[in-house]
C-alpha cells in the first residue's frame, strides 16, 4: 500500500506582503505540489488576486478575518498584522491536534504585529512560547549546508554579554540532536565560530574564545565527539572548510547569514530547533516593494515545502 502523503499547512503570513503570490506559485511548481497535499490558512479573497482558483490536492481555510479595504497592500498595516497572527494561532492548534503534519510559514512584518502586540519579537519565539519550549534555534538550510545562529535578534553591542557557556552548550546540543533527529546524521560533525576575528588569536583579540567557547567546546565533545573549533569565521565558510561539516554555529546573526545568504538567498531555508513539531520557512521577508508586480521570486517557498516534506516523513 501506497504511504500516504503527509498535510503541510502553509499560513499566509502578511496579507500586505508577498506571501499569498509565493505559495501560489510554489503551489503551481509540479515538482513541489506533488509532494503532499496543502492546507492554506489565510483570506481567500486576497489568494485570488494571484490565482482565480486553487491549486489540485490543496484546501484551503478562509478565516475571512480582514476586509480588501482594510488592506494596505505593499505598506505596515495594523490589521494585517493582526491577520497574520491569527493565521498563526490556528497553525498552532492545528499542530497541537496534529491535524497537519508539518508547517510552512510565509513572511510577516514585525512592525505590523508590535503595532497590536509590543512585546511580538518573531515567528520562532512565538512558537516556542506557544509550545511551551525554552531551549530553541534557528537553523538555516542551504542543500547539505547548515547553520545554526548561537544568539538571534541581538543588537552587536549586546551580543558579548549574552554569549555563555550555557549558551554555547545548549545551541551544540540542539543542533546535533536535531541533526541525528531530523537529517538522520549518526555523528554530526560540527564547526563553532569564534566570536571575535582570527577568533580571537589565543586572547590577542578579544578573550572570549578562550574563556568561554572553547571550554564550552571541550565539554560538549564528551557527548559529542565531532564538535570542533572555535575557527576564525572569515575562513569557515569558504566551500572547501564548510563542507568538511554538518552544521556551523555562529555566534551572531550576520556572522552566520551574510555567508550562507551570499551562496543562495532565493533557496534558503530557516528551520526552527527544539520545537516538537515541523516549522520551515522562507528566509526572507515580506518584500512589501515588489508586491503586486508579479515579481515575487517563490524559490526559497518551494524549498521551505520541500523540507518540511523531508522531515515530516
Amino acid at each position: 500500500m501506497a504511504k500516504q502523503k503527509p498535510l503541510i499547512g502553509i499560513t499566509f503570513g502578511d496579507p500586505a506582503g508577498i506571501g499569498p503570490e509565493i505559495i501560489a506559485k510554489a503551489l503551481n511548481t509540479p515538482s513541489v505540489r506533488s509532494l503532499a497535499n496543502f492546507l492554506i490558512i489565510g483570506d481567500y479573497r486576497t489568494f485570488q488576486r494571484y490565482q482565480k482558483t486553487l491549486p489540485k490536492n490543496t484546501t484551503f481555510l478562509d478565516l475571512k478575518n480582514i476586509a480588501q479595504s482594510h488592506i494596505s497592500f505593499g505598506r505596515i498595516n495594523r490589521a494585517c498584522g493582526k491577520a497574520a497572527m491569527e493565521y498563526l494561532d490556528v497553525a498552532i492548534g492545528l499542530l497541537k491536534t496534529k491535524s497537519i503534519s508539518a508547517l510552512v510559514t510565509a513572511p510577516l512584518c514585525k512592525e505590523a504585529v508590535q503595532l497590536s502586540d509590543p512585546h511580538f519579537k518573531g515567528h520562532t519565539e512565538y512558537l516556542a512560547q506557544s509550545f511551551g519550549v525554552k531551549k530553541f534555534d534557528m537553523m538555516f538550510v542551504l542543500d547539505d549546508l547548515k547553520v545554526v545562529i548561537a544568539t538571534r535578534h541581538t543588537p552587536l553591542k549586546d551580543i558579548p554579554k549574552e554569549i555563555s557557556r550555557k549558551l554555547i552548550c545548549k545551541t551544540i546540543s540542539l543542533t546535533a540532536k536535531s541533526l541525528q533527529r531530523y537529517f538522520r546524521i549518526a555523528d554530526p560533525k560540527i564547526a563553532v565560530c569564534g566570536l571575535n576575528p582570527h577568533a580571537g588569536e589565543g586572547g590577542n583579540i578579544g578573550c572570549e574564545e578562550v574563556r568561554i567557547i572553547s571550554p564550552a567546546i571541550k565539554h560538549m565533545k564528551s557527548i559529542f565527539p565531532n564538535v570542533q573549533g572555535p575557527f576564525a569565521a572569515d575562513t569557515l565558510f569558504y566551500t572547501a572548510n564548510a563542507s568538511r561539516y554538518d552544521a556551523i554555529i555562529a555566534m551572531y546573526h550576520d556572522q552566520g547569514l551574510a555567508p550562507i545568504k551570499t551562496t543562495n538567498f532565493y533557496k534558503l531555508v530557516n528551520f526552527t530547533v527544539g520545537l516538537p513539531v515541523i516549522r520551515t520557512s522562507p528566509a526572507h521577508g515580506t518584500a512589501f516593494n515588489i508586491v503586486g508586480k508579479n515579481k515575487a521570486d517563490p524559490s526559497s517557498m518551494c524549498e521551505s515545502i520541500r523540507l518540511a516534506v523531508r522531515l515530516a516523513r
